[in-house]
Order: structure tokens, then sequence, then C-alpha cells
């Protein structure tokens, strides 16, 4: 897979899957701009680490309607074009129904819908504009198994999730005249910072026996999904979700 000459946002980029599919991009060629949203010495590790040069790093909200404009729009002034997405920002916090009060609940399902869903959803919109312009584009959304399994205890981590697969089906309908394909990566637990403290332990074993492979997933596998959704010749996949869970969870 080769990206010379392709520009690249990647929302969530100063850690984990973000970090990663970063690297994994500049090591092919692209120019990547990578957001973050308040870790700045993450972020500017990561843009250290990018072989390559021109690439950038641009604080943004992704909760935050004018800050995802004003991001995506900054992408395109400095680069001149907007190729490829990926919208890989994302939170998630507990909050077990039969657990937690009236005022936390509707605080998780406000906040994580606000990043996963809404945020997720205006980086589409504003990217969607250039790329029509431009004359085509590739958006990838990071998803999660739990959209299709369920998340007891954070339910608004997984609705967020099903729906932002709704959602990028939907567009891969409507942007497919403009030649923009939307796809999606779902991948289950993969081993980063983020899950540091539920693979730890007793629990940690149990997760990693989920799958048949006896582990999770490594950073360097989801990115190379992404690569493969965001390649040149990929472009039929459109609408398509690829599960990344070590057959932890197999849907029908």
């Amino acid at each position: 897979m080769n990206f010379q000459h392709k520009t690249v946002l990647i929302t969530g980029g100063s850690r984990g899957i973000g970090a990663t599919t970063a690297l994994a991009f500049a090591q092919r060629g692209a120019r990547v701009a990578i957001s973050y949203q308040s870790n700045a010495e993450g972020a500017a590790a990561v843009l250290a680490s990018l072989p390559g040069t021109g690439h950038t790093m641009l604080q943004a909200n992704v909760g935050d309607p004018e800050a995802v404009k004003n991001m995506v729009d900054q992408v395109v002034a400095e680069f001149g074009r907007l190729d490829i997405v990926v919208n890989n920002a994302g939170i998630f916090a507990p909050h077990p129904i039969d657990e937690v009060d009236y005022a936390t609940w509707q605080k998780a399902w406000q906040d994580t819908l606000a990043v996963n869903l809404f945020g997720a959803a205006n980086v589409c919109y504003c990217a969607a504009q250039h790329m029509i312009r431009q004359g085509g584009g590739k958006i990838v959304n990071v998803s999660s198994r739990g959209a299709f399994r369920g998340e007891p205890e954070f339910p608004a981590y997984g609705a967020s999730k099903a729906a932002l697969n709704a959602m990028s089906q939907s567009l891969a309908q409507k942007l497919g005249p403009h030649n923009i394909a939307v796809t999606v990566i779902a991948p289950g637990f993969v081993e980063t910072d983020m899950a540091k403290e539920a693979l730890e332990g007793e629990n940690g074993v149990a997760i990693r026996s989920q799958s048949s492979m006896g582990r999770v997933a490594k950073p360097e596998e989801v990115a190379y999904g992404i690569l493969f959704y965001a390649s040149d010749g990929a472009e039929f996949m459109t609408g398509g979700i690829m599960d990344i869970n070590g057959a932890s969870y197999l849907r029908s």
C-alpha cells in the first residue's frame, strides 16, 4: 500500500490506535495530521516519531462542532487537500444502569454521544465538503465490536458505535456518486494504554481467552485494517464493516 502524495487526518492521534495508524500512514509516504484534545505532549511525541516531512498536529475537541470545522479547514488550508479521514477519537466511561444516579447517567450519554457519534458525524460532514470539491476521498470510521454484542457497563458507548455504523453506511450510499468511500473498522479489545487496566490480572486472562488466538489485537493489526480500507483499489468496499476481534465475537 502506497500513500505517496496523500493527506490523512486522524482524530485522537496522540496515543493508541490513532498514534499507530499515523505511523503506518507516514511510513507509506502520506502527509499526516493528527488531532488531540488535551494530550499535547503525547501528540508531539507521535509527531516527532513520524518519518518523512510535512506532518502536523492540531488541538481540537471533537465534541465541539465549531472546533471540528476549524480543524478540517486548517488541514485543507495547510495541505491543499484532504484525501483520507480516520475518525478514531472516542470516549467511554462506565455507567451501569443499576448503579449510577440519574445525573451521572445523563452526563455519560451526553458526553459519549457528543464525541463518538455527533463529533464523528461533524468530521464526516466537514471533510465531505472538501472531498466533493476535489473529486473524491476516503473516510474510515473506528467503531467497536460493542456495537453488535452490547456493552452492559457502557451502554452509551455501545449505542454510539452502533449508530456510527448505521451513519457510515448511510453516508456510503449518499457519497458514492462523489467518489467518496465510507467504511468502518470494528475492533474488539486492543493492547493499548486505554485498555491496560482492563487487561491486567484475572480479568485480562478472561478477556484474552475470548479469542481462539488467546490474545487481544495489536494496534498495528487495527491500523493495517484502516490502511486497507483507505488504499487505492478498495473503493468498492464502501459501506463495509471490518471486524478485527480474533473471532471473539462472530456476527451473522
